[in-house]
């Protein structure tokens, strides 16, 4: 019979005291701005899994995914306080590319062609997964916010504010671009309510 190996235990009770470790080992109050951070882009990104999970189109979906995946990068950035080192043995630390806001940008550019011009404000609704993609946008602004706050106090990468800023754009467009795509009018706002 094959021996199994232990499993890790999820609670390490280290925290219990309102305190935890950032990457490096230096303990911080939970709600110090670097965690604040750290935390909203996590949330960001669970609300963006929740988006993509009622999209039909694949290559949004796998935007979406490659974008999950760079949040988690930048969260694991965000959660150094350390300057970053290049070099042999250092596999293990991720500093966003300024690249990749030039990404976003493009897809912002693509998807905003295949989308009416804008002449006023649009009201966040429409399709489940346009509406998800609202409120994703929403959270992209504040966990940018957040970062804007540490950024005050403490060394952070300029390329995730750019990054950020320009990721609220591209998951506003996606939204329209999905509702356009089920044929949905979009709400527009007007002054008189």
């Amino acid at each position: 019979m094959p021996s199994r190996s232990p499993r890790s235990k999820l609670y390490t009770r280290t925290g219990d005291r309102g305190e935890t470790g950032l990457f490096g080992g230096r303990r911080v109050p939970k709600d110090h701005p670097r965690l604040v951070a750290c935390g909203t882009i996590d949330e960001f990104n669970a609300v963006l899994g929740a988006a993509a999970s009622f999209i039909r189109q694949r290559s949004v979906v796998d935007m979406l995914h490659a974008i999950q995946n760079e949040l988690f990068n930048i969260g694991a950035e965000l959660s150094s306080d350390q300057p970053v080192r290049r070099g042999k043995g250092q596999a293990g630390v991720f500093q966003l590319n300024p690249a990749r806001a030039r990404w976003l940008e493009t897809l912002i550019d693509e998807y905003d062609a295949r989308v009416p011009p804008l002449r006023t404000f649009v009201l966040p609704s429409g399709t489940t997964a346009a509406s998800f993609l609202h409120l994703a946008r929403a959270v992209c602004r504040r966990a940018e916010r957040t970062v804007v706050t540490l950024a005050r106090t403490e060394r952070v990468n300029p390329a995730i504010l750019t990054y950020l800023n320009r990721l609220s754009d591209l998951l506003f467009v996606l939204a329209r671009y999905l509702n356009k795509a089920a044929r949905r009018r979009e709400l527009l706002w007007r002054k008189d309510g």
